[in-house]
């Protein structure tokens, strides 16, 4: 085996064990958000709720460090209806597109996304993780799927946290500063 090889292994196994260790702390997260972070290193800064039309979509909650526009961070949706996982990939789509993600890339992300978001239903909630190697999501203690693009995190986490996002009024909420 070459050096580079053992090399490649080395980051390999490096990188999975870093992301089982991001993900355990997220096991307890069932029910409401927690106060706590839901992993060592972020703290609580703010949440806001999301509406369409007049409805109630969902409650988004999110954990950052000290810059809660870089990673890692992460960000939870409480959702309070029903929504096909198909939709909730092409809403995002739609919202990347909007803030001049690459059109060709975003049709790639939004396969990606289709295939990791499940349904949901009013109580379920699903976590994304920015990471600076891409984002992982996770509903529950059940990781669904990674995204190993920095591109597609950098994109996919605007959409609530960008200065042109289509919500500003949540953008505000999630980015309020934590008490203390």
């Amino acid at each position: 085996m070459s050096c580079s090889s053992n090399l490649a292994t080395v980051h390999s196994v490096r990188r999975s064990l870093l992301r089982a260790l991001l993900a355990l702390p997220l096991a307890g997260m069932a029910g409401a958000a927690p106060a706590v972070a839901p992993f060592p290193g972020l703290r609580r800064w703010g949440s806001g709720t999301f509406r369409r039309f007049g409805f109630h979509v969902y409650d988004a909650t999110l954990w950052a460090g000290d810059d809660p526009l870089r990673p890692p961070l992460a960000l939870r949706l409480d959702y309070k209806r029903s929504i096909a996982g198909k939709a909730i990939a092409e809403a995002s789509v739609n919202e990347m597109r909007k803030l001049g993600a690459d059109v060709p890339q975003i049709e790639a992300w939004g396969a990606e996304m289709a295939r990791i978001f499940p349904d949901v239903r009013d109580g379920d909630h699903l976590v994304g993780l920015w990471q600076p190697e891409g984002a992982r999501f996770l509903q529950g203690d059940r990781v669904l799927g990674d995204v190993d693009d920095p591109a597609f995190a950098r994109a996919f986490f605007g959409i609530w946290l960008d200065e042109r996002s289509s919500a500003p009024a949540l953008r505000a909420a999630l980015l309020t500063p934590p008490a203390g």
